[in-house]
């Protein structure tokens, strides 16, 4: 438990320290800018993020929803391959906690045997157990090098969109507010099946505060940015885990339905 709440609290280090000060951020984005970062993966979404403006008659509110949405397709197959390893393990929770009852005994000859019987587990189901975590490095970069492109293209910073000025802090904070709330919708989605995970329970909480600190401290596109992905995010879960949300809500009423009869 202590190695996933140090998981848990270097993910989060990590994540400010991408978020409040990569020493590129402040340098606008052009075709000029070197380095393989800005080259490669930084300047052509920036570049994308303008022609959509174009498109759209110089609307760049509407750039940055769409070109949110075409990033998530593009990393669609790889949200979907690690849901799919999250409940391939979930499904084979039950026994491997009944491995770890039968070899409780912390000397090395049964931790070792615990290993061989856990490996012969996934083998036996076809699960691997680091095919979840694969996708997330390699959305990763995608998905920080689109807010470096968000934060780093000055046209973005002259433009409106709806209430709010794209390059300020929304003056309502109803975008960070929107952002938060959003995220907490998406991870309570996510977590469906994981109710009894310690980790995935402080996540649910801590995330959504820390994104509506950022929200408010940042310029409003970013909070854009930030709803619609989880907007997508939440309707690209429901679709591939919603069989399970919906015997996940049966269950609870079966149960809160049991508990009023008793």
């Amino acid at each position: 438990m202590k190695k996933k709440h140090l998981l848990l609290f270097g993910s989060v280090i990590f994540l400010i320290a991408i978020l409040s000060g990569c020493s590129e951020i402040n340098e606008p984005i052009t075709s000029e800018s070197e380095g393989i970062w800005n080259t490669y993966f930084v300047y052509p979404l920036s570049w994308l993020i303008i022609k959509m403006a174009d498109i759209f008659g110089n609307r760049y509110g509407i750039s940055i929803i769409v070109v949110t949405i075409l990033v998530r397709l593009l990393i669609l197959p790889l949200m979907i391959k690690q849901i799919k390893s999250t409940k391939a393990m979930q499904a084979i929770q039950p026994e491997m906690n009944r491995l770890k009852e039968k070899y409780s005994s912390k000397d090395a000859e049964t931790q070792q045997k615990l290993q061989q019987e856990t490996m012969a587990l996934f083998q036996q189901h076809g699960v691997n157990p680091l095919a979840g975590c694969l996708p997330i490095f390699i959305q990763m970069p995608i998905l920080i090098a689109f807010y470096h492109a968000i934060m780093r293209t000055t046209e973005i910073a002259n433009h409106s969109f709806l209430w709010f000025d794209l390059g300020d802090k929304d003056p309502f904070f109803i975008l960070p507010l929107v952002a938060g709330l959003t995220t907490y919708i998406q991870q309570k989605i996510s977590m469906v099946g994981q109710d009894n995970n310690p980790t995935m329970q402080m996540m649910l909480y801590i995330m959504p505060i820390m994104i509506i600190v950022f929200a408010i401290n940042f310029p409003a596109a970013l909070s854009l940015y930030w709803v619609i992905g989880n907007l997508f995010s939440i309707a690209q879960t429901y679709f591939i885990k919603g069989p399970d949300i919906k015997q996940a809500k049966s269950d609870k009423a079966i149960a809160r339905a049991g508990g009023k009869k008793k």
